[in-house]
C-alpha cells in the first residue's frame, strides 16, 4: 500500500486554506457555453462570410466554447490561435486519404463498456461522454460514446477487470472530458479504484481547468487530496494565450493538493506550429508550475485534415525549438501508431 509522507500529507491539507474566487460556477459555466456558429461569430466581430463554412463544420461537430475560452480571443481576427481550434469550417467535410473516423483503432482495444486497454501497466476509462469545449482536432470527435458510457453496475464490471489483472498499476480518466462530470461521481469512482491493492496511479486526462478554471473547486481538492492514489493531471494547452490568471490560480491549488502536473500539445498548423510559439508556452506552462510532456503530431481524424503539419517540419520545429529552450522544457514530439505498444517518438 502507498502511504503519503508527512509533508504530502501536509500539502494535501492545504487546499481548503486557499482561497477559490468564483464570480460563477463551473456548472453555471458548462451549462452556458455557446453552442451556435452564428453567436460565436457574432461575439467576435466577425465578417458574416464564415457563417455557412462554421455551419457546415457544425453540422458534423458541434460547437461549444466556454465564455472564459472566448474571453480570451482578439474580436475581429479569423485568425485568432485560440478561435482556430474551435471555429468550424468548411474544409472540414473534405475527404483526405488516411483521416478516417477512427484514427487510433480504439475500438479494437475495449474489452469493456468505457474502458480502453492499448498499452501494458495502464487502462484508460471514458469518465465522461462530453466535454466543455469540442476542439476541431479532436481525434474522438466520430467516437462512439453512447456505447461507452457505463451505468453504476457497469463500472463495477469494469473495476472487476482491473481487479482481476495485477499487472495494471494506473488507471486514466478521460473521454469526453473526466472532469465535466460531478465530484461525486468522480470521488466514488476513485475510491473504488484506490480499493484495488495493486493500482498505485491515477492519472486525469482534461482541458477544463482550462477552459473554465472554476472548475478547480473545494469539492474537487477534497477527493484529489484524499486519495491514496498518487494523482497526475495532464492538461491540454496548445498556445501560451491559454495561460491566463486564473489558469495559473487553479494550478497553484492543484500543486497544493498534491497533484503533479503536466501539459500535452498537439502540433496544429495555424495554431502553434512556430518555434516562437512554442518557446512561449513551454516557458509559460513552466511559470505556471505545469511541464511540458509531449507534442503530439496530429492524429489522422476525419475533419481535421487541414490542421496537419507534415513530419519534415515538425521535426525541423522542433530542433528549432530545442535550441531556445532549457532541455526540461522542451517536450518529446510524438505519434501515436495504432498498435505500437507505447507513443512513437519521431
Amino acid at each position: 500500500m502507498i502511504t503519503r509522507s508527512p509533508n504530502l500529507l501536509q500539502r494535501a491539507n492545504r487546499p481548503a486554506d486557499i482561497p477559490v474566487a468564483v464570480e460563477r460556477s463551473w456548472q453555471a459555466q458548462l451549462r452556458d457555453v455557446i453552442r451556435d456558429p452564428r453567436e460565436l461569430l457574432a461575439r467576435l466581430e466577425l465578417d458574416a462570410g464564415w457563417l455557412p463554412g462554421a455551419q457546415a463544420g457544425h453540422a458534423l461537430f458541434e460547437v461549444r466554447v466556454p465564455e472564459a475560452y472566448l474571453a480570451r480571443m482578439r474580436p475581429g481576427d479569423p485568425c485568432d490561435p485560440l478561435l482556430r481550434q474551435v471555429l468550424p469550417l468548411d474544409a472540414e467535410r473534405d475527404a483526405v486519404a488516411g483521416f478516417v473516423s477512427d484514427p487510433l483503432e480504439e475500438a479494437e482495444h475495449t474489452p469493456r463498456r468505457g474502458l480502453i486497454h492499448k498499452y501494458a501497466r495502464r487502462v484508460l476509462l471514458i469518465a465522461s461522454p462530453s466535454c466543455a469545449i469540442n476542439c476541431r482536432y479532436c481525434f474522438r470527435r466520430h467516437f462512439p460514446y453512447a456505447e461507452n458510457s457505463p451505468s453504476r453496475g457497469q463500472w463495477q464490471e469494469t473495476l472487476d477487470y482491473l481487479r482481476d489483472d495485477p499487472t495494471i498499476n494506473e488507471a486514466i480518466l478521460s473521454g469526453g472530458d473526466p472532469l465535466v462530470s460531478s465530484d461525486q461521481r468522480l470521488a466514488w469512482l476513485c475510491e473504488r479504484l484506490a480499493e484495488i491493492p495493486h493500482l498505485t496511479r491515477l492519472r486525469i486526462h482534461t482541458r477544463l481547468p482550462v477552459v473554465i478554471p472554476e472548475r478547480v473547486d473545494k469539492a474537487l481538492l477534497g477527493w484529489l487530496a484524499a486519495t491514496r492514489l498518487q494523482t497526475v493531471m495532464v492538461l491540454h494547452i496548445n498556445h501560451p494565450r491559454e495561460i491566463d490568471a486564473a489558469l495559473v490560480a487553479a494550478c497553484v491549488r492543484l500543486k497544493a493538493a498534491g497533484v503533479t502536473l503536466l501539459n500535452q500539445s498537439v502540433l496544429l498548423r495555424g495554431v502553434n506550429d512556430d518555434a516562437a510559439t512554442l518557446a512561449e508556452l513551454s516557458e509559460a506552462l513552466f511559470a505556471a508550475g505545469v511541464l511540458p510532456y509531449y507534442l503530439h503530431v496530429l492524429d489522422p481524424v476525419a475533419g481535421a485534415a487541414h490542421f496537419d503539419v507534415p513530419d519534415d517540419e515538425a521535426l525541423t520545429l522542433h530542433a528549432a525549438l530545442r535550441e531556445r529552450v532549457a532541455g526540461f522544457l522542451l517536450p518529446r514530439l510524438v505519434r501515436e501508431v495504432p498498435g505500437e505498444t507505447s507513443k512513437t517518438p519521431l
